[in-house]
């Protein structure tokens, strides 16, 4: 297994809010990526307009190879404003497992009002069981419950980046998933 040419999700750092600047780059290149957005309201002179925005400015989850997002860096004269986010443990840039970021983008991509944005350190904190949601609009959604704001919600969390939380999700749409069994 290659590591450089390997298809993963990285998350990078944007500098100075160009987000939506390296998503256009990396659209026109089909490479696959997502900037978590949201629903805010912007005074423009004298009345207020609901825009969509990134929910966490700076932060873009790409889906391609070490190696073609160096290319890119270098190409495109990005590698000032883009930085990989790197683990801690192995000082290598994080990835993030694919299906994790599958249910990240089911739940985050859904601009609905109900969704909260977390700190990692919040959920990470929490004793929840890992589930699965069997239906409703974030069905195939696996996660850890939590309560949030009273209700409970099941959160789906990128380590050490961001987490989010769906609406509230009424118990006959979740499933616990079983705990793997010590050896």
């Amino acid at each position: 297994m290659n590591k450089s040419t390997d298809i993963c999700w990285y998350p990078l750092r944007v500098t100075y809010s160009r987000e939506l600047l390296l998503k256009e780059v990396l659209d026109a290149e089909n490479i696959e990526n997502f900037i978590p957005m949201h629903y805010e309201c912007i005074k423009q002179g004298d009345r207020k307009v609901r825009k969509l925005v990134p929910v966490v400015h700076n932060l873009v989850f790409v889906h391609t190879s070490f190696a073609r997002i160096d290319r890119l860096k270098q190409s495109v004269g990005l590698s000032l404003s883009v930085r990989y986010i790197i683990d801690r443990e192995t000082q290598r840039p994080l990835i993030v497992p694919e299906s994790q970021m599958r249910s990240f983008i089911a739940v985050s991509g859904n601009y609905e009002e109900q969704i909260v944005y977390l700190d990692p350190a919040i959920t990470a904190l929490q004793k929840g069981d890992r589930v699965h949601i069997t239906g409703g609009i974030f069905e195939g959604v696996e996660g850890i419950i939590i309560r949030v704001k009273g209700d409970r919600r099941v959160s789906v969390c990128i380590q050490g980046v961001m987490a989010v939380a769906t609406a509230y999700i009424h118990p006959s749409l979740i499933e616990l998933i079983p705990e793997p069994v010590a050896k």
